[in-house]
């Protein structure tokens, strides 16, 4: 079985900064793309960042030059670090990760998601 937790969501006031953290655990053979998404209320999930095993990173536009996606593959850990936030980023943020397990096929898993909060 494979989790991916999350965590360093919260409230902050905006030109704020915040840096999440997604972990995977199990038996897991590979990682291949890791990204974060986020909705807000009455939105669809979006993908914000994404960064590939190579290390090749694509942002969405409305975030690029503020936030920061970055992987430890020895931890399957990936980051978003997020500065200057603003009120429109306000959602919950899931990390995803197309992973293989041992004796598997890659597949897409998700995170809980994270609750980010800016205030104006």
């Amino acid at each position: 079985q494979v989790q991916l937790v999350e965590s360093g969501g919260g409230l902050v006031q905006a030109g704020g900064s915040l840096r999440l953290s997604c972990a995977a655990s199990g038996s897991i053979f590979s990682i291949n793309l890791m990204g974060w998404y986020r909705q807000a209320p009455g939105k669809q999930r979006e993908l914000v960042a994404s960064i590939t095993g190579g290390g090749s990173t694509n942002y969405t536009d409305s975030v690029k030059g503020r936030f920061t996606i970055s992987r430890d593959n020895a931890k399957n850990t990936v980051y978003l670090q997020m500065n200057s936030l603003k009120p429109e980023d306000t959602a919950v943020y899931y990390c995803n990760m197309n992973l293989r397990r041992w004796g598997t096929a890659y597949r897409d898993y998700w995170g809980q998601g994270t609750q980010v909060t800016v205030s104006s």
